[in-house]
């Protein structure tokens, strides 16, 4: 019994020591890889936006008073002179009757006068045949020639008060007019401000009543765009986009304008970009929110890189890589990501590096990019093939060891 206790001891003391010089053991290091592909490569610059109509008008009033009738509601089809409201006409059709009144009494005042000129006339035309022959004075004479220039002034003092109160009649039956508040254009009325008893009051700040959508069909996105990918940005480029009601579907449209003005904000200057619209199924409604991709480049059969390839070094001094190429070194330690600052897809060919395994060692190799997004990364100029794989990531040894496979039980010297 004691000779098998001695063996046991033995042996476990054996175990021991070869478990410490295991674990004491540098650990292995592998990598992962990944292949280079050959395919399409879509740059996009993402924004976001609003939907509105093409043609929102803002329908006010050009008088006062108080809602009378409304003749419409929201989402309601109007056409172009259609009646939509009407304030109480109560006040403007007195001014009007009015205004009558004062014309007809200038009218009438004016004729007055134009007589009052003919009897000046006819006294003035007598004295001078009376004064040629000597029965009445100059003196009388010449106040007879006053009253003719007086009356003639007074039909002029009259034609000013008739032209005056034929321009407060035209007022008051403009106003009374503009009681009814008729749609300017043909649409779909997306907002009503008031209600019927409402008092409304027209002013330097015209209040708005009714907001009409001229077509729904038709509608645009103004997204705003980062300056580093404005100049990426040009007319007539596709873009597509979703919006919260519908995640599962994306909508078309096309860049048709490019607002040169600057919106800074928090020093942050961006560009408004116009996308346009086709909202035939009427799926889309105005304010939705779009969350836009504009297509700015776009790449058949070339070779792509995933991005992690040109994000990898390796960690370790021993695993400095050899040069697989006596290519120009300048610049190749940097791993950016292709595109620069403007992100994945910025187009321009750059110098990095990537690395393949070769004997269980990582191997640099330079390679030049263009055009990228989240996914792939075009590879311009290389050694490399399609089918070639490019380590993407590092993996310690303690992941075998220490890692989530091992047992948690494992001793611990």
């Amino acid at each position: 019994m004691k000779k098998y206790f001695i063996i046991l001891v033995i042996i476990l003391a054996i175990s021991g020591v070869a478990g410490y010089f295991y674990y004491k053991q540098a650990p292995d290091i592998s990598y992962k890889t990944a292949k280079i592909e050959r395919g399409t490569i879509v740059s996009n610059v993402a924004a976001t936006g609003n939907l509105s109509a093409v043609t929102t008008v803002q329908v006010g009033t050009q008088v006062s008073g108080t809602i009378q009738k409304l003749y419409v509601d929201f989402n309601s089809r109007v056409k172009k002179g259609q009646p939509i409201a009407e304030i109480d006409p109560s006040l403007f059709n007195a001014s009007v009757e009015q205004s009558q009144g004062n014309y007809l009494s200038a009218e009438a005042n004016l004729q007055k006068a134009k007589v009052a000129v003919v009897d000046a006339e006819r006294t003035f035309n007598r004295n001078k045949q009376l004064l040629s022959g000597g029965i009445i004075s100059q003196g009388d004479f010449d106040a007879g020639e006053t009253a003719l220039q007086s009356t003639k002034a007074a039909v002029k003092a009259a034609e000013g008060s008739v032209a005056q109160s034929r321009g407060s009649l035209m007022q008051a039956k403009t106003n009374l007019r503009y009681s009814v508040i008729r749609s300017p254009v043909d649409g779909v009325v997306i907002s009503r401000a008031i209600d019927v008893g409402q008092t409304v009051a027209a002013s330097f700040s015209t209040p708005t009543l009714f907001t009409i959508a001229q077509d729904l069909t038709k509608m645009q996105i103004e997204v705003s765009v980062d300056e580093a990918d404005i100049s990426r940005i040009q007319l007539q480029q596709k873009a597509g986009f979703t919006v919260d009601s519908y995640p599962e579907q994306t909508f078309r449209g096309k860049v048709i304008q490019i607002r040169s003005a600057p919106i800074i904000t928090q020093n942050v200057v961006t560009y408004v970009v116009v996308v346009s619209v086709d909202n035939s199924d009427m799926k889309l409604k105005p304010g939705m929110t779009a969350n836009v991709s504009i297509e700015v480049a776009k790449k058949d059969d070339v070779l792509k890189l995933p991005p992690a390839a040109l994000r990898f070094k390796p960690k370790s001094k021993s695993d400095e890589p050899k040069e697989k190429s006596n290519s120009d070194r300048n610049g190749t330690s940097s791993q950016r990501p292709a595109g620069g600052k403007g992100g994945p897809g910025k187009g321009r060919e750059r110098s990095l590096q990537v690395y393949l395994l070769v004997n269980g060692t990582p191997v640099a190799v330079p390679v030049k990019t263009g055009i990228a997004n989240n996914s792939s990364i075009e590879l311009v100029e290389s050694t490399l093939k399609e089918g070639d794989e490019v380590i993407i990531e590092q993996v310690s040894g303690d992941l075998k060891k220490g890692g989530a496979g091992a047992s948690p039980m494992r001793p611990h010297f």
